[in-house]
């Protein structure tokens, strides 16, 4: 099942970038105003509402219980996965060229795994370790200069753009440390279920940390769609540019999460 979702995230994102010029962009994927360029809208609404389907059946629901849980049991969820996040900033802070990051991100992730008992609690932060800025392959694809593409709106996944789609398989040809250990490689401590699972909560944790700002954006918006779709590229090209630096993790509500 993996392989054909890569095959048609690869086959669409091809198609998109299929139409961008010598430095990545042109007229299809970017504006006159620079502004990347809605190239399948009806389809992507279509997505977009299915979508907004499934968060109404399925994320919504969860969220609000899992707002009722104890704060221990909240911020123990909040650490594992972004712990787990850790293993997919770290190799792309080292082509990014941070290597001094890489090397903090790396000790605090042995720290937190260890110590911290998998990530649950957050005892790197006690001795100063702070969380940076996650990183993937899609910010690292755009730190070295390569175009947005086409904006896109992937199901269930959400929000994207041609370029992050593509970078998103690498997560799926060995770049996620996390993903070889659990569902592409069989080892005997995990297990497919476990990938997932991490997946599942991290949706979930985002979905109730931002439980009252999405449903406000979604009653107040004209547009629910476009006002998504501006927040979720303004944050893309703000993680590009590292314009915050630092970053607390109980704080964190990066759209990534729920990719």
């Amino acid at each position: 099942m993996t392989r054909i979702l890569a095959i048609l995230f690869l086959s669409l994102t091809i198609f998109t970038s299929s139409y961008a010029g010598s430095d990545g962009e042109n007229e299809l994927s970017k504006t006159k105003n620079g502004e990347v360029k809605d190239c399948f809208e009806t389809l992507n609404r279509g997505i977009f509402a299915f979508n907004q389907a499934i968060d109404g059946t399925i994320f919504e629901p969860l969220a609000k219980g899992y707002r009722y849980l104890p704060s221990p049991v909240r911020t123990g969820t909040s650490n594992f996965v972004g712990n787990v996040s850790t293993l997919l900033t770290i190799p792309n802070n080292v082509l990014q060229g941070e290597l001094d990051i890489a090397g903090k991100n790396t000790l605090r992730f042995i720290v937190n795994t260890t110590v911290g008992i998998v990530g649950i609690f957050d005892p790197a932060s006690a001795i100063g370790l702070n969380s940076y800025e996650k990183e993937d392959f899609g910010q690292t694809l755009g730190k070295w200069g390569a175009g947005e593409g086409c904006y896109l709106v992937l199901p269930v996944l959400g929000p994207s753009t041609a370029r992050d789609a593509i970078a998103s398989l690498g997560n799926y040809m060995g770049g996620d440390a996390w993903y070889n250990v659990t569902v592409r490689n069989d080892t005997h401590f995990f297990a497919d279920f476990d990938y997932y699972a991490s997946k599942g909560a991290a949706g979930i944790d985002f979905r109730a940390k931002n439980f009252d700002d999405i449903n406000n954006l979604e009653e107040n918006s004209i547009d629910f769609y476009a006002s998504v779709k501006s927040l979720y590229l303004q944050d893309r090209r703000k993680k590009i540019l590292n314009a915050k630096g630092v970053t607390q993790t109980q704080n964190d509500s990066d759209w990534e999460e729920i990719e």
